[in-house]
């Protein structure tokens, strides 16, 4: 059985552009009100606006640094404060870095591990106790098809997408027998700002990518189906298939091809 979404509210993080962005989108089109933070509050009060215009949606803007425990602690606080309880949590929130070792920015993988896994981490438990007590509500958790492989020069980001992934994994089978729902969303490349700040600009321009429509639109679906994982894309699909099945070395070798490419690419581009 489907869940019940219209009226309810979800809780969006990241929420100021692309993926993030539309999930707001889709799930006030499905009647659902929305908690939207990021750090960007100009976006995230115009895309408010336009939400309102649009379905009549009711939004509350709380703009955080995730980065910052301070800044999850006002998260929640704020949250608490809110009339209504979160049916929904998409943890969207979260962002890479391409570099060799030498050349990585120490506290920006710090930073990694902050938001893609103590975040998400954080706001899963704070949220589904009180969904399992109502047998009622979920969470997407945001990872990435490279949560199936290793991949050298992303490594600390592809680490984190692994964890997100055998997290969500983990807590849908404690919550098999529920009606409360986890799934991970597994994209390949998507139309967003996420490849510019990872210092892989290039990369767009010479790849295939899906929309953010199509990566939440399928993602929508697998959540209500109750699926543990979704990766949208039979190419994006096959790839992590054929990561089970592939010798780990031969799987990470030629991950490194790729990647070890675009991090010569990013040294050229700061020399330049």
């Amino acid at each position: 059985m489907k869940p019940q979404l219209s009226d309810k509210w979800a809780l969006i993080t990241g929420a100021s552009s692309g993926i993030g962005e539309e999930f707001a989108n889709q799930l006030a089109a499905k009647g659902m009100h929305l908690i939207l933070t990021a750090r960007r509050e100009d976006r995230l009060q115009q895309l408010a606006e336009k939400l309102f215009q649009l379905h009549g949606t009711k939004t509350v803007v709380i703009p955080a640094d995730l980065i910052q425990p301070e800044g999850v602690e006002k998260l929640i606080k704020e949250i608490r404060s809110l009339p209504d309880p979160v049916t929904l949590v998409v943890n969207n929130a979260g962002f890479g870095e391409v570099s060799s070792i030498e050349n990585s920015d120490l506290q920006k993988l710090i930073d990694i591990v902050q938001v893609n896994i103590s975040v998400v981490t954080r706001l899963t438990y704070e949220f589904l106790p009180e969904m399992m007590a109502r047998n009622d509500g979920g969470v997407i958790n945001v990872s990435s098809v490279t949560a199936f492989q290793p991949v050298p020069y992303m490594g600390v980001y592809s680490a984190s997408k692994a964890y997100v992934l055998h997290l969500s994994e983990a807590l849908w089978a404690e919550l098999y027998e529920s009606d409360v729902r986890i799934t991970a969303l597994c994209p390949g490349p998507t139309k967003t700002e996420f490849f510019d700040k990872a210092g892989a600009t290039s990369w767009l321009s010479k790849n295939f990518a899906h929309t953010s429509s199509q990566v939440v639109s399928k993602a929508l679906q697998y959540y209500e189906s109750s699926h543990p994982f979704c990766i949208p894309g039979i190419k994006n699909w096959l790839l992590a298939l054929v990561t089970k099945f592939g010798r780990r070395r031969r799987v990470v070798w030629e991950a490194r091809k790729v990647f070890h490419k675009l991090a010569k690419e990013k040294q050229t581009e700061k020399v330049d």
